[in-house]
């Protein structure tokens, strides 16, 4: 085979043995499914700009649990990672729940193994366990409340002050909210690869080169850096931030994708992503990235990989995840 030959069509063998002519105009393609199929495109601030562009409901992990259960649609999309697809499935269980690949997993969710996280709540009966979204339906199933990086505060304070608390799985994010609500929640020793790698060596060089430059930081990000922010906030938060506030120049210290839609609501602003403390020049998540426009289409048209989830294992995953919904509805966070 010639190299024109070669590139007459891409084989997504980890996927499926199909072959995509290169020809063919992914975008049109995906929207006639959607037609076709009545499907919903939901996808994360942090995937590649072709799927946020394609998407029909963008958001961050909040927004993407009220729109899955809100949804009308026969097949939802989930462009994102394993544990938000559980999500959707979870709070639409009659609904077909795709992933474009199986592989897009979770460093966070994967730091809270559910047995062991089964063992260490045994050994502390008296704390209701709020566990963050970012983990999977085993760990919800075990949990009182679930909630997000939007949510989290509201959610603490919705319980009384004297009530003991195990946060999980993110220390990162709890330790922060500790500080914020002046609670001493039992953490979880779990985190996101991603938010853990930042350099607060290189992003304090990165101010000294842009010294009008904001740092807006994920609750995700390690103490230090959170310290060395100017505003903090969930994937929402920072990006109606960086579209509100005055400032001209912002280093971002999240996942990278973000940095689409703030150039797109802000296009006259500067967006610096804030570099890992290795050799790469921004901080990309492996497992988001593996959504690719590609693998999207052949989602929608083969209806593969889907998410399958045992009824009681959905059940019991599902009561924290509605009281969430139900105290963040009350506190005025969601309509």
């Amino acid at each position: 085979m010639n190299i024109a030959e070669a590139k007459k069509s891409v084989v997504f063998k980890g996927f499926l043995d199909v072959e995509i002519d290169v020809h063919l105009d992914l975008f049109a393609e995906i929207e006639r499914l959607k037609k076709e199929k009545n499907a919903i495109i939901l996808a994360h601030f942090y995937q590649e700009p072709d799927i946020q562009d394609v998407a029909d409901f963008l958001g961050d992990s909040l927004g993407l649990a009220q729109k899955a259960q809100s949804t009308t649609a026969d097949m939802i999309v989930f462009a994102g990672v394993h544990f938000m697809a559980e999500t959707a499935k979870i709070l639409n269980p009659s609904k077909k729940v795709v992933l474009p690949d199986l592989k897009a997993g979770c460093s966070l969710a994967d730091s809270a193994p559910a047995d062991l996280f089964r063992a260490f709540k045994k050994k502390h009966p008296d704390h209701v366990v709020i566990s963050y979204i970012n983990c999977t339906a085993e760990i919800k199933a075990l949990s009182d409340i679930i909630c997000t990086s939007s949510n989290a505060e509201k959610i603490i304070e919705s319980l009384p002050a004297e009530q003991k608390i195990i946060f999980a799985p993110d220390k990162n994010l709890g330790g922060y909210l500790n500080k914020k609500t002046g609670r001493n929640m039992l953490l979880w020793n779990g985190a996101c690869m991603v938010h853990e790698i930042f350099s607060l060596q290189k992003i304090t060089k990165l101010k000294v080169r842009h010294p009008n430059a904001k740092v807006i930081a994920h609750p995700e990000c390690e103490e230090a850096v959170l310290r060395a922010a100017d505003f903090i906030g969930s994937t929402t938060q920072l990006l109606k931030y960086s579209a509100a506030d005055h400032a001209q120049e912002y280093i971002v210290a999240t996942e990278t994708g973000i940095l689409h839609q703030m150039q797109k609501d802000s296009p006259g602003k500067t967006f610096i992503p804030a570099p890992p403390n290795n050799s790469c020049g921004c901080n990309d998540c492996p497992y988001m990235k593996l959504n690719t426009l590609e693998k999207l289409y052949l989602c929608m048209e083969y209806e593969i990989p889907e998410i399958i989830m045992d009824e009681e294992l959905r059940l019991a995953a599902k009561k924290p995840m509605d009281r969430m919904l139900d105290i963040s509805r009350k506190a005025g966070l969601i309509g």
